[in-house]
């Protein structure tokens, strides 16, 4: 019960108000309460406030219904009693009238004391009204109502109305008897703001939560509390923006697992702001970031293959990267390249003097601050080379208006006006140049030689001295051809009759045209021609005698007539060809007889080598007729020896055996002979028995007596064997 209602005090039962019927209606006038200091309360009546308290045994419904009934009997006895004090004897009439009375005021009775009873019930289920809190005179008010109010304000739950709550109690008195149960209310408010502030926190408002925070009352009992928080929000925050950093350092290196490795340490900071939304904004940045990256790397690959389509094309992979992507200074890095590779793509067209394509790659450049002067006065100097390379006056004079249009300012000034200086040489040599071939058109020597006269006064250091150069060859080879056409001629007509000495006379003749003439080439090749004639005509009897000799046999004396052709004339190379054959001819006739020779012996090693020398015998060889069959019948013989040393030296039969040679018909034989040798040497293993025999299989006995291979039992082996048999 608040502390400012006042109590009632119940009436006295002996005063004369109790005489009276005790029950009051609602609106009947009583004693009203104190007001407190604030006139925070509405005046109650007296009766409500009684109903409120506690009862006592006088003002117990029941107790007051029986002294109304016994004040009601005792003033109807006294007035039913004579004057003289003595009690009349009733009469019927009487009887009756005075219980209808007696009826009508017990009725009432119980009316009023019901009613009574209903009031007070009611009072007391009723709560007191609330204080209107923003209505209250505050240096008046009490700490009853303060807290109250303080904790209607807190009950909203925001910043504002929590300070106000913890500054409407906080300004009572350290030794108010509420101190302890204001401050418990303190210390939640303060927890509550901390809570709103962790809210903020989370959000990723790091200043605005601290700025909440620290409106807590320094005095506060949860002062502490805010100053652990607010250091653990900022380390938290400083952590965060060390990984956030850490993660976009990576990115402009493309080191892309690092960076999600890095970013992926935010999900365990313990914030929800950066857990969440810097943790999927710098996921965004890295992959598409990557995706950036793969372009730049897609448009190097581009750039390095060069020609103007891979140029284009990884100039638009560049400009795809927007500009809030971390590789987008990268790519801005990377177009002056591409641009001045497209201005390189330009100056090379253009040095092939190809000025319309490098005008055209030219203007496809996009506009780059550092190349954008530079590429408009490359397309001007490449306009005034195009008009220069028509060759005539007008022309250059065109190339040189066009070159001075680039002031001094400009990037390729001094290039122009390189330009323009020899422009105006190569007018003077153009003047030359044309004077010089009208007087060359008509195409006689004189002609020819005044042309070359004037060319000749064209300097070395001008711009058109090859050219000049090309017309004085020209005009001179014709001029030595006209000189030296003559001797040629003559010397042609002198080689008709074949004979050596018209050669030889043609030969001197064509010897006259020297060195560095317009007709020494082919005055030259003439020469050659005329003496390979002569070389043949000398030596081709030689050639014939050797050829003649040999045909009889005698190869010594057809190899010393061929040597008698030196080497490096015509013949020689035919000459050393049949030389060398007859050579091998005496060799292979030599090697046959040796190895007849050798095979009388008859032994196994002899029989060996005559195979070896005779098959040296070409097989061109006329001798090869009868070195064939001497091949075969001494192969047998090797292998008919090797059979009988077989019964009892098998390796040594063997070693016999392979000495007979491939271009013997007993090479064959021999082969699978050694064969059989083989597998009587070396056995196959014998074959494991399998763990569950047939019936047909197990009913038959194994040998265990005879270890032989099965191969000895072969009779065609047998009989290799034993020849006799």
């Amino acid at each position: 019960m608040p502390e400012d209602w006042s109590t009632g005090h119940p009436p006295n039962v002996g005063d004369a108000s109790s005489q009276q019927p005790q029950s009051q209606l609602p609106g009947t006038p009583g004693s009203q309460p104190p007001e407190d200091a604030g006139d925070t309360y509405k005046r109650i009546p007296r009766q409500k406030v009684n109903s409120a308290l506690p009862k006592t045994h006088s003002e117990m419904p029941s107790s007051g219904s029986s002294n109304s009934s016994t004040a009601q009997r005792s003033w109807w006895a006294r007035s039913s009693q004579p004057a003289t004090g003595k009690p009349s004897a009733p009469t019927d009439t009487t009887r009756h009238k005075r219980w209808k009375n007696w009826m009508l005021w017990a009725a009432i009775a119980a009316l009023a004391s019901n009613s009574v009873a209903f009031i007070a019930v009611a009072v007391l289920l009723k709560l007191p009204s609330a204080p209107n809190c923003p209505s209250i005179f505050w240096p008046l008010a009490s700490g009853s109502v303060r807290l109250h109010c303080a904790q209607v304000a807190a009950s909203k739950q925001t910043v504002a109305d929590l300070l106000e709550a913890i500054a409407l109690v906080k300004a009572l008195p350290k030794n108010h008897p509420m101190q302890a149960e204001i401050d418990r209310y303190v210390q939640q408010w303060s927890q509550d703001i901390l809570v709103l502030a962790e809210d903020r926190f989370q959000a990723g408002k790091l200043n605005d939560a601290i700025a909440i925070a620290n409106k807590i009352p320094q005095d506060n009992v949860a002062n502490n509390l805010v100053k652990q928080q607010i250091s653990k929000w900022r380390s938290l925050w400083s952590e965060a923006e060390s990984i956030y950093t850490a993660a976009e350092a990576e990115i402009p290196e493309q080191h892309w697992h690092q960076a999600f490795m890095t970013a992926v340490r935010l999900l365990n900071v313990g914030n929800e702001y950066w857990e969440n939304t810097k943790y999927d904004e710098l996921k965004y940045k890295i992959e598409s970031a990557r995706v950036d990256g793969d372009k730049l790397v897609q448009a190097e690959a581009l750039a390095n293959r060069g020609g103007m389509k891979n140029l284009l094309a990884a100039l638009k992979l560049v400009n795809s990267v927007d500009k809030d992507s971390y590789m987008y200074q990268k790519a801005q890095d990377l177009i002056p390249d591409y641009g001045r590779k497209m201005l390189d793509l330009a100056q090379t067209n253009l040095d092939r003097k190809d000025a319309d394509e490098a005008i055209a790659i030219a203007n496809q450049i996009p506009p780059i601050s550092d190349l954008e002067m530079e590429v408009q006065d490359f397309i001007t100097i490449a306009q005034a080379k195009r008009s220069a390379w028509a060759g005539t006056i007008p022309s250059i004079e065109t190339a040189i208006m066009t070159a001075q249009k680039l002031e001094t300012d400009r990037p390729l000034y001094n290039q122009a006006q390189e330009l323009i200086a020899r422009w105006q040489l190569e007018i003077e040599d153009v003047q030359h140049l044309d004077k010089a071939r009208e007087l060359a058109q008509p195409g006689t020597v004189a002609d020819l030689s005044a042309a070359i006269a004037e060319v000749s006064m064209i300097p070395d250091t001008n711009p058109r001295i090859k050219e000049a150069r090309q017309e004085i060859n020209r005009w001179q080879a014709q001029v030595q051809t006209f000189e030296d056409q003559p001797y040629l001629d003559h010397a042609e007509q002198m080689a008709l009759s074949g004979e050596i000495s018209d050669l030889q006379t043609a030969i001197n003749e064509a010897s006259r045209i020297t060195r560095g003439r317009a007709l020494y080439r082919e005055a030259r090749q003439k020469i050659r021609n005329w003496t390979r004639q002569i070389q043949i005509i000398e030596d081709q009897p030689y050639l014939d005698q050797a050829r003649e000799l040999a045909s009889s046999g005698n190869l010594p004396a057809a190899i010393t007539a061929a040597q008698q052709i030196q080497p490096g004339r015509a013949l020689s190379g035919e000459a050393q060809a049949a030389v060398g054959d007859w050579q091998g001819q005496i060799q292979a006739r030599q090697n046959w007889r040796e190895a007849q020779q050798i095979a009388l012996q008859g032994t196994p090693d002899a029989l060996a080598e005559a195979m070896r020398l005779a098959d040296r015998v070409p097989r061109s060889s006329p001798l090869r007729g009868e070195v064939n069959p001497a091949l075969s019948e001494w192969g047998h013989r090797l292998l008919i020896i090797a059979q009988d040393k077989a019964r009892y030296d098998i390796p040594g039969a063997i070693a016999i055996a392979k000495q007979i040679r491939r271009s013997s018909d007993a090479y064959r034989e021999a082969r699978e002979q050694i064969a059989e040798w083989d597998r009587i040497l070396n056995p196959p293993p014998p074959v494991e028995p399998s763990p569950e025999p047939s019936p047909e299989a197990s009913s038959e006995p194994l040998s265990t007596n005879n270890p032989e291979p099965s191969s000895i039992n072969n009779p065609r082996l047998l009989r290799n064997l034993n020849p006799n048999r």
